[in-house]
């Protein structure tokens, strides 16, 4: 054990104790419930910030700063703006095809969950997931000292393609993300969004742990 992990560890601690405390609980569901944009913002860019030092802690077994890190977390604030957005959208719309026949088994609360949460990952998350691997890529190209101008081709050339296609997306989709969000769909809705930024802490153990033992 490594003092990063005390920190890291208290820290998630801190965090999810607020979840405890039933006034801590109240206050924290009423700000997010009237600033819904922010609280995903905030959301995201604490625990998803966290998940992503994690994975490389697991990967590498040092707590290391990837470089750009404020940026990084930036990124993850405006994600968990954009997914807080996608979770209403895709919620209300398959309620709405549910009522209206188009989907079946209206009033069952988990082809609600599963509907969501497998046409949000099937469309919004390869788009999402690869927009997340390009702005990685140019922050890694601007702490790097890269001085010239970068150009989006020159970003999109140094990501491996086929590495995201055949298991970001053919694998963590619909082994983890579709059932973890099928779970995350039958949850009340003001914890929706905070359980989706958790999940990107399990997440990015997990795919740590398969380059790991993938390496050895």
């Amino acid at each position: 054990m490594k003092k990063g992990d005390f920190i890291w560890g208290g820290l998630l601690l801190l965090f999810s104790m607020i979840f405890v405390f039933e006034s801590s609980r109240t206050a924290f569901i009423g700000f997010t419930g009237t600033y819904p944009l922010l609280g995903g913002f905030l959301k995201f860019m604490l625990l998803a910030t966290m998940g992503e030092l994690l994975s490389i802690r697991i990967s590498t077994g040092e707590w290391i700063n990837p470089g750009g890190l404020p940026y990084r977390a930036l990124v993850w604030g405006f994600l968990g703006v954009v997914i807080t957005l996608i979770f209403n959208i895709y919620g209300a719309g398959v309620t709405a095809s549910m009522n209206s026949g188009i989907l079946p088994f209206a009033g069952s609360a988990f082809a609600f969950a599963f509907f969501t949460s497998a046409f949000m990952n099937l469309t919004f998350a390869p788009t999402f997931m690869a927009f997340h691997r390009i702005t990685d890529t140019l922050i890694d190209a601007k702490v790097s000292g890269q001085r010239q101008k970068i150009r989006l081709k020159e970003i999109t050339a140094k990501i491996d393609w086929y590495g995201f296609i055949s298991f970001v997306v053919m694998k963590t989709i619909p082994i983890f993300w579709i059932p973890a969000h099928t779970i995350t769909f039958l949850l009340p809705g003001e914890y929706r969004v905070v359980v989706a930024a958790y999940l990107s802490v399990a997440l990015g153990a997990i795919l740590a742990f398969s380059k790991k033992l993938k390496s050895a």
